[in-house]
């Protein structure tokens, strides 16, 4: 960095800190009013939040010892009451680990230990989980939680019940002021290799992420935008990524914000159709469980906006979400980047000219860059490729809230940012106007002949074949050209398809121009299901070992 003219403010002015509770404070002054919703068990205000967030910030630091700078864990279901966590734990000075209840139980007391958490609070159904490991845990403290006043049986120590141990809090709390560089919250990687890695967000970074995706999504003439009168629910589990981000945003927005629990298709489209809900965000996993349930038509579901990320969306999918009135683009990112990298970018007026079939190839592209995002193509030898829309390279990326490192992985982190630039691990190509387009991740990208061959494309091409529910393409070893794609399907049971006819369909791509010929898989095969990582995505690591190596 060059040496610049800086002047010292005076004494008496004010050091105005970036911190979590800013994104809270500005529904109370816009609009209190508006509701929090959980499933038919809650609804309360947003000074009804912002009074159970000073309560819960009383029980931590009074009666749970909780301390600056120490981690507290949060396993739950989506709820009101992880909200509050989202607040408060950070508003007091202290770290908000968001425990992945799906990963495997070694998993979860590694990044437990890892994370060095103090307390845990749990819901009960997830208790078992932390019995098993009790005697492996380190001194930490559990306060249970869960719907209503109902008792539980547990051989678990705790503290109480979450309720119960509100019930006698102050409502109000002094919150104090700190660095903005302070770190707010935790999580762990979802990957298919090795341990869960680590990653760590200031308040600093989380307040800029929020606004940058607000900005972005407010102010661009896309189909989807949002404002304050939009009625938002998760459908990404709310321990993953922050949830992408959005409750920061809707919160700050002042939007009413419902929360599902558990997830269950009927109670999703119950959700939406009485409560309202027009913006949502979601893996293709969990679009698909809706779409496929018997409530999901035009009539129930009204004006709802779908982004959908953490994986690729296929077409076939898009294109029935679209049919039923879900409104679905694309999102883009890590858990490296707080997460969103980059949202698809079908605005209005280029729409009106284009066909059918384009205005969905649209939304499916990883899009733009949100707000101060700096995006681009990398080869192997750290130098920049050209933003031809041909070219390919790897995604990389700076920006405010791409974390800094892994948490006490130097090696992995200084790998994460060599030349300075956060790898992202994908491979995709940037239009001359600045649109990404994700062409396979690097550990998946398959290579015959000397050639790439995007198995993300051939798998979206083939998710539009009647009766194929779900696909995954994987490279499998060929002697002559190394490598040849293997595409691993999932029909509906009263689907009879041969691989005759999926060549038969793949070839009128392979004729205009949209796939190469020698991106044909060589092979074909059905399965009952796909594996899947715990965040849902297709685990092409156990297809790699379970279906190409029998």
């Amino acid at each position: 960095m060059i040496a610049t003219k800086i002047i010292t403010p005076t004494p008496s002015a004010y050091s105005y800190q970036l911190l979590i509770r800013r994104i809270l404070e500005q529904p109370l002054m816009f609009n209190s009013r508006a509701e929090i919703v959980y499933r038919n068990v809650s609804r309360y205000t947003y000074n009804d939040l912002y009074k159970r967030v000073s309560k819960l910030a009383n029980l931590l630091t009074v009666r749970l010892a909780i301390n600056p700078g120490e981690t507290v864990g949060f396993i739950d279901y989506d709820s009101h009451r992880f909200l509050e966590g989202y607040f408060a734990i950070p508003m007091i000075g202290a770290v908000l680990h968001t425990i992945n209840f799906r990963l495997s139980s070694e998993e979860i007391l590694y990044t437990i230990n890892h994370a060095e958490d103090k307390l845990i609070f749990c819901h009960r159904d997830f208790l078992p989980l932390l019995e098993k490991m009790q005697d492996k845990m380190k001194n930490i403290r559990i306060v249970v939680i869960g719907d209503g006043q109902e008792g539980f049986a547990s051989s678990i120590n705790h503290e109480g019940e979450y309720e119960a141990l509100m019930s006698p809090q102050m409502e109000e709390y002094e919150f104090p002021d700190f660095e903005e560089d302070s770190i707010a919250t935790m999580f762990f990687t979802t990957g298919t290799t090795g341990l869960p890695k680590a990653v760590y967000f200031s308040h600093r970074q989380l307040v800029l992420h929020t606004m940058a995706l607000t900005t972005t999504l407010g102010t661009m003439n896309s189909v989807v935008t949002i404002s304050s009168d939009d009625v938002y629910m998760p459908i990404t589990p709310i321990f993953h990524s922050h949830a992408w981000g959005l409750p920061y945003v809707a919160t700050f927005l002042a939007m009413k914000q419902v929360y599902p629990g558990k997830y269950e298709a009927a109670m999703l489209l119950k959700l939406q159709h009485e409560e309202g809900v027009t913006i949502s965000h979601g893996v293709p996993t969990i679009l698909e469980m809706i779409c496929d349930h018997p409530d999901a038509n035009k009539k129930n579901i009204n004006d709802w906006k779908m982004i959908c990320g953490g994986s690729a969306l296929p077409k076939g999918l898009a294109k029935r979400a679209l049919s039923l009135g879900i409104n679905v683009i694309t999102g883009y990112g890590m858990s490296e980047t707080c997460p969103i990298i980059s949202l698809s970018d079908p605005y209005k007026k280029i729409m009106a000219d284009l066909g059918d079939e384009e205005k969905v190839d649209t939304r499916l592209k990883a899009g733009k860059p949100i707000h101060f995002s700096d995006v681009r193509l990398m080869n192997d030898a750290g130098e920049f490729v050209a933003n031809d829309g041909l070219s390919q390279g790897e995604l990389v990326v700076r920006s405010p809230w791409a974390v800094g490192g892994y948490y006490k992985d130097p090696v992995g982190s200084e790998e994460l940012w060599k030349d300075g630039y956060l790898h992202t691990g994908d491979i995709g190509v940037i239009s001359n106007d600045g649109v990404i387009d994700i062409t396979d991740r690097m550990k998946d990208v398959i290579k015959s002949g000397g050639e790439w061959v995007s198995s993300a494309l051939i798998e979206s091409l083939l998710s539009t074949y009647p009766g194929i529910t779900e696909v995954a393409v994987v490279a499998m070893p060929d002697e002559k050209w190394m490598e040849r794609p293997m595409a691993v399907l999932v029909s509906n049971k009263n689907e009879t398809i041969t691989a005759n006819d999926l060549n038969q369909y793949l070839r009128q791509f392979v004729n205009n121009g949209k796939l190469k010929s020698f991106a044909m898989p060589k092979e074909y095969r059905f399965v009952s299901e796909l594996p899947r990582t715990s965040a849902g995505k297709i685990d092409k690591k156990k297809i790699r070992t379970n279906v190409v190596q029998q």
